[in-house]
């Protein structure tokens, strides 16, 4: 078996075939301990061509926020915040955050440059839906 970099699904499978077998054989042995060096380095070796494959691909797409309320509730989801945190964190009023992702007010420029600077929402997409 080839020990370099994983490019494609069949050979990310080949390998954790390989894998499950050899894990097979240490749990029939009583431990990985009872693995001869060779099979102990090449499940090692195997391991992280894996997990480097796996860390290559994308879990899912994210979607990216289309409106105002969108780029606001993901960008307090990633900071893991609530409205009042948002509110203290940009200094305006809690009801100020809660009109504006209600629709009920428009964003002005000090909210715009607040965003901007504080959340690091792109000033473009900021402009855009003003």
């Amino acid at each position: 078996m080839k020990t370099s970099k994983i490019t494609q699904r069949s050979e990310y499978n080949d390998v954790m075939a390989k894998i499950e077998e050899l894990l097979q054989k240490s749990t029939q042995k009583g431990g990985s301990e009872n693995l001869s060096k060779k099979e102990l380095t090449t499940l090692k070796t195997l391991s992280l061509m894996a997990e480097e494959y796996e860390d290559s691909i994308p879990l899912m797409p994210i979607k990216k926020p289309a409106t105002l309320k969108e780029m606001i509730r993901f960008k307090m989801f990633e900071l893991n915040i609530k409205q009042n945190q948002l509110a203290t964190l940009l200094g305006i009023r809690e009801s100020r955050i809660s009109e504006l992702l209600n629709g009920k007010t428009k964003l002005n420029i000090m909210l715009a440059k607040k965003l901007h600077t504080k959340l690091n929402i792109d000033a473009n997409f900021l402009l855009n839906m003003a």
